[in-house]
């Protein structure tokens, strides 16, 4: 059955060529901020970008790799993504290992976009102004340039927009499974992802002439994502919401502190809004939704229904879900989670594409206006790079310090009982495989270490932060009574930071007293 483009679909489909052309353009642009983050070192600042890449590394280099090394919590598929390219030794230490997909997925997010809005306003014209907004805004290129779980999300949620949009136009089989997929992968990437797939299934019930296949077949593929990430939380850590209520969860991590928006909806919605601010500037905002006005008044409604809905999980969150956004022009004056707000760009994008859509010299004059403010002041950087380099400062001293030791102290052979987390940089940097630490995630080798160390803990060498990393440091107290004997021979203290030390193991008493060199 088909349907007309007042339904939000050009009926008639597209040459591919155009499509093919905008993937190879989006392709060199994020190759080009890839590399420019690499060059200049800050790939790897963002405190969650470097634990997507150590995850995935561990899928294929631990004590005992396999799937079970994705860990709870963060969604399973960015980490899956990345473990072949983190498995060669070069793109682990340097970072691209997880940098090159997640270019490669803002490259397909863009993409994608561009072909949903081609069909949506049958216009090349409105799909360029709208492949540019979401593209070179430059928070998408700084999020798209680094191993985070952003980039692979627009990807899934630029491909559900096109083929959700070209079902409700054809009702064809192939649009359907394209959107069934595309809604699984997003499902394995963000929650925010489990949220769309009610309104979109209904939808496409709707659609189908209130016929149940279509939308049950969607919905068994696309429920496929969370079903598989339940029972994995049940199967390894016995409890299927483990992800939700666990010690590594955000509920756990937020404690009994409290944030502005926390049971509060209207300061969540003003924080959430005020960093969407910060990340697309008035122009965008205004542009995106004067054209959002433009094209619902012509009955255009699915693509911001839809591109609406990960701003209201946002809010949901903030209000609901343990989750504080900080952001400098608001108190506290901080930075932590601006990056939630870059979910604004697809939905503006395809609003200013209504404004573009009539004429070069109006998507021109619609493109220039969005990035006005970044072209009048290049020197400020954006948002999402201003937090990761002021949450980064502290910890990239206290690395720089032990990298520094330990790349003249290691010798070759050496192991670590140690953390995983904060401080895998390190090993990264130096280039030591994570089979040859010992961590709370190695759970069987971690638990019977901690139980008898003077048996089964084999490491000669322990790295912790104490206070933080309350485990380890146990396992050397323990040491303390019935051995082995664990000497501390380097404490990092920098401001802000728990104090890092670092012991050897040893087999001889030694002549000194101060074990501190």
């Amino acid at each position: 059955m088909k349907r007309g483009s007042k339904a939000g679909g050009a009926a008639r489909d597209h040459g591919a060529s155009g499509v093919a052309l905008c993937f190879l353009a989006s392709l060199a642009v994020m190759a080009a901020a890839v590399f420019w983050y690499y060059r200049a070192g800050e790939t790897l600042w963002f405190g969650d970008a470097e634990a997507h890449l150590d995850i995935a590394r561990r899928i294929v280099d631990s004590r005992h790799p396999g799937w079970h090394q994705v860990g709870t919590t963060w969604l399973p598929l960015p980490h899956l993504l990345m473990a072949p390219f983190v498995n060669q030794d070069w793109l682990w230490q340097t970072g691209l290992g997880g940098a090159l997909p997640a270019g490669f997925c803002m490259a397909l997010a863009a993409t994608f976009l561009f072909a949903a809005v081609r069909r949506i306003y049958n216009s090349t014209t409105a799909a360029v102004a709208a492949w540019a907004i979401l593209l070179l805004n430059p928070n998408s290129l700084y999020m798209g340039a680094i191993p985070m779980t952003e980039p692979i999300f627009f990807a899934a949620l630029s491909a559900l927009l096109y083929f959700t949009v070209r079902y409700r136009a054809t009702s064809g089989p192939g649009a359907l499974l394209g959107a069934a997929v595309a809604a699984f992968a997003g499902t394995l990437t963000r929650y925010e992802g489990w949220f769309l797939l009610p309104f979109v299934a209904i939808c496409i019930w709707i659609w189908s002439d209130k016929r149940i296949t279509p939308a049950l077949v969607f919905s068994l593929i696309a429920a496929a994502g969370p079903a598989l990430w339940l029972l994995h939380n049940r199967y390894y850590y016995s409890d299927a919401l483990y992800f939700y209520r666990g010690p590594y969860s955000a509920i756990a991590i937020q404690g009994k502190g409290t944030y502005p928006g926390q049971g509060n909806w209207p300061v969540a919605a003003q924080y959430f809004l005020a960093a969407g601010l910060l990340v697309t500037k008035w122009p965008a905002l205004l542009l995106g939704a004067a054209g959002a006005l433009l094209a619902l008044s012509k009955r255009i409604v699915w693509p911001f229904v839809l591109l609406t809905l990960p701003l209201v999980f946002y809010v949901w969150s903030i209000h609901s879900a343990s989750i504080p956004l900080y952001i400098p022009t608001l108190w506290p004056h901080s930075f932590y989670n601006t990056r939630y707000a870059v979910a604004f760009l697809p939905l503006l994008a395809v609003g200013a594409g209504a404004l573009a859509r009539f004429g070069k010299p109006a998507a021109f004059a619609v493109v220039l206006l969005s990035f006005a403010p970044f072209l009048l002041h290049p020197a400020e950087r954006p948002i999402t790079w201003q937090e990761s380099d002021v949450n980064s400062r502290t910890r990239r001293q206290w690395i720089d310090q032990a990298v520094a030791y330990l790349r003249v102290s290691t010798a070759p052979g050496d192991t670590f009982l140690t953390s995983f987390g904060r401080v895998t940089p390190i090993y990264r940097i130096l280039g030591i495989p994570a089979r040859d630490t010992l961590h709370v995630d190695e759970e069987e080798d971690f638990n019977t270490a901690f139980a008898r160390p003077d048996l089964f803990l084999h490491t000669n060498r322990a790295l912790f932060q104490t206070g933080d990393d309350a485990l380890p440091q146990a396992i050397i107290d323990k040491t303390r009574l019935r051995g082995p004997r664990f000497e501390l021979e380097k404490r990092i203290i920098v401001k802000g930071a728990p104090p890092l030390e670092i012991y050897r193991r040893v087999f001889d008493i030694p002549n000194h007293e101060n074990p501190l060199p």
